[in-house]
């Protein structure tokens, strides 16, 4: 059994196309959470592992998770850990989930937009936007944001620009963060919190993150302050 343990709970992943990667665990680390936050959606949930990461830091809320694919390792998950009774999932493309307005909104969303697709059906549909096109997630973010709530997610660079682009009339970045794997290479992902294009909700300056110094299997203080509620390791 494939299973990924953080010092509060585990996530087993032996059916996951996609298993627990940086990404995810950045984006959960990263995102802010309101004291009055009680209403939190992760959008793909996979695994449940934003699900998971809500609910550790959000005592306060409940979670929800849709994905188009089988919730069942996610539920076991949830079930596994301490917060089950708070998490809640339901196997709907988000396209048709129905639901009251959420405070935030998480989500590690598929962004293979014009590359080849991989043969196993699985990774294709969690790595390429086939089932959640970037104007499908757009619009309902949109429909299921509260008119002063956040939207979190985690793209690649190109990726990032061209979601920016995409939702510029509906929902504009306030908050974004590069992330570099160590100091000789450049950003590779972007962190960012969006709010409805209405919101009067203030930009921040952009930041950098640096997971690595650059020597072998050595973090930078920041990377592991950032996760070290979650990660053994730290």
């Amino acid at each position: 059994m494939s299973c990924f343990r953080f010092k509060a709970f585990q996530v087993i992943q032996s059916a996951s196309p996609m298993k627990v990667g940086t990404d995810g665990v950045l984006l959960g680390a990263w995102t802010r959470i309101g004291s009055s936050d009680r209403r939190i959606l992760d959008i793909g949930t996979g695994t449940g592992l934003l699900a998971l990461m809500m609910a550790q830091r959000a005592p306060q809320a409940e979670i929800l998770g849709v994905d188009i694919d089988s919730i069942e390792e996610a539920r076991l998950n949830a079930d596994l850990s301490a917060w089950g009774s708070r998490i809640h999932l339901q196997q709907t493309p988000v396209q048709e989930f129905q639901a009251a307005p959420f405070d935030l909104i998480l989500s590690n969303p598929p962004f293979f937009v014009e590359s080849l697709r991989c043969p196993d059906r699985g990774r294709t549909m969690a790595r390429h936007a086939v089932a959640l096109p970037f104007e499908e997630l757009r619009d309902a973010v949109v429909r299921l944001l509260k008119p002063e709530g956040r939207f979190a997610l985690v793209l690649p660079i190109v990726e990032a620009e061209r979601f920016v682009a995409l939702a510029a009339e509906v929902l504009r970045p306030i908050r974004r963060t590069e992330v570099r794997t160590t100091p000789r290479h450049p950003a590779k992902r972007v962190l960012l919190e969006m709010v409805h294009a209405a919101s009067e909700q203030a930009v921040e300056p952009m930041t950098e993150l640096m997971i690595g110094t650059g020597e072998h299997e050595t973090y930078t203080d920041e990377y592991r302050a950032l996760t070290g509620d979650f990660y053994l390791k730290f």
